[in-house]
């Protein structure tokens, strides 16, 4: 199956807010067991570039759709397996991460919506979460 072109499709700096405060704080945070990581969905801007206000549906879709979130915590085990992580943490409390569409658990806490991912399901590491584009297709 072929990836549809989405060259009209808005990029990450366009619909990321950058702003995690404007939600509530969901501290203290849960105790995380073993070799979970714990991260926040990236925020989502409230109108889009012309304007339009988004219904809270469409941002709390789309901040789950997203695949960028910020490291709230780590459990205890998080990394700690040297033959399966040589060179130590992929990641860190604070790190902005990428992970697969479908990974992790998704749940609400506090009212805040976090995702719970295995150590092995970060993708990658971010300075800023507006650097990915998600509508990138190799057949361009």
């Amino acid at each position: 199956m072929q990836q549809p072109v989405l060259s009209k499709a808005i990029k990450n700096d366009m619909w990321i807010s950058g702003k995690e405060k404007e939600i509530s704080d969901p501290s203290p945070l849960p105790v995380i067991p073993g070799y979970h990581v714990l991260v926040r969905p990236v925020s989502i801007k409230k109108k889009t570039k012309g304007g339009v206000l988004l219904p809270d549906s469409t941002q709390a879709d789309m901040a789950y759709l997203t695949t960028v979130g910020k490291v709230l915590t780590l459990g205890k085990l998080a990394y700690i397996d040297q033959d399966k992580f040589p060179e130590g943490p992929w990641c860190k409390k604070g790190d902005y991460v990428c992970y697969g569409k479908n990974a992790g658990v998704k749940m609400q806490y506090k009212g805040v919506k976090l995702i719970l991912l295995f150590d092995d399901q970060i993708l990658l590491k971010v300075q800023n979460p507006k650097y990915l584009d998600p509508t990138f297709n190799l057949s361009n």
